[in-house]
């Protein structure tokens, strides 16, 4: 893909995966917030404009990540904004004050913070609408958009634990650069990469130290867990006993994006050309089951 040639039109699915001639490894990658199927529907609906509502995106991580099938991986995407629907959550994550006839809830804090499964606000708790929607509507929306995308999901850890023998999951995210301020050491040296594990129950821990030390030999400053150990992807798709595997992946959006005006910045391409190195080691780390195996 060409990053000058994006598309915001709608998609017909919520999704698009992008499949090698033949799978050589056990690793999926995946981005689920890096969709910018922005409809006129929820343009018009939403009190923010598309620039506003496109801040909670991870924009270009799928143009980052568009390399994956060469080295024999298959790559699923999201087509849908995350400020429409996030596939990073789980479904019954609603939120009573966006969402008519659904109890509010304080123990969830984040549907309370307004970042449940249909987002109420976008980064900097920007409000994305006014008033609140229809519960009809919000169920709409999760059978159009959530389950065909974890279903997606789903088939492809199944189909390759069956091939295989094990999956691996690399779950694909950028980070604001201001959210790493509060793990910034004391030269003020921010994480370029952060791995998340649900400290340790999601993934092999040799399989995260070889992805984390991949990171560090390509140049990159890497932190583990903190500040972001891994959603609801990492944990509902991270099963080490049953052979399937699954890593958070946050790159901080400053090393490859201007973040204000949400466009490639001049190190995008040497970035990818990088970020490709990783892609194809991470990639090796799976050609070989009895390798993931020997890992757990």
């Amino acid at each position: 893909m060409q990053i000058n040639d994006i598309d915001f039109s709608m998609s017909d699915l919520p999704f698009h995966i992008t499949r090698p001639r033949s799978q050589s490894t056990a690793v999926i990658f995946a981005s689920p917030h890096s969709g910018r199927a922005y409809t006129n529907s929820f343009l018009q609906s939403s009190v923010l404009d598309q620039l506003r509502l496109r801040s909670s995106e991870d924009a270009f991580v799928d143009v980052l990540f568009e390399d994956a099938p060469e080295f024999g991986a298959p790559l699923l995407c999201a087509n849908t904004p995350r400020a429409y629907v996030d596939l990073n959550r789980a479904v019954d994550e609603l939120d009573g004050a966006l969402i008519h006839n659904v109890p509010k809830t304080r123990s969830n804090p984040r549907v309370a913070s307004g970042l449940g499964v249909i987002p109420r606000v976008v980064a900097n708790g920007r409000a994305i609408y006014h008033g609140k929607m229809q519960l009809i509507t919000a169920e709409q929306r999760l059978r159009d958009h959530w389950y065909p995308y974890h279903n997606a999901l789903a088939s492809l850890m199944g189909d390759t634990l069956h091939k295989f023998g094990q999956a691996m999951l690399i779950d694909c995210h950028s980070m604001p650069h201001e959210a790493l301020d509060s793990v910034a050491g004391n030269d003020n040296k921010r994480p370029d990469i952060v791995i998340g594990d649900r400290f340790g129950s999601t993934c092999s821990g040799q399989i995260t130290k070889h992805v984390a030390e991949g990171f560090r030999n390509a140049g990159f400053a890497v932190a583990h867990n903190v500040p972001f150990a891994g959603a609801y992807i990492t944990q509902q798709y991270g099963r080490p006993s049953q052979g399937q595997h699954a890593l958070q992946i946050e790159i901080n959006r400053s090393l490859y994006m201007n973040e204000a005006h949400i466009t490639p910045n001049a190190n995008f391409h040497e970035f990818k050309a990088i970020l490709n190195n990783v892609i194809s080691d991470i990639a090796d780390i799976a050609r070989d089951p009895r390798a993931l195996l020997a890992a757990e």
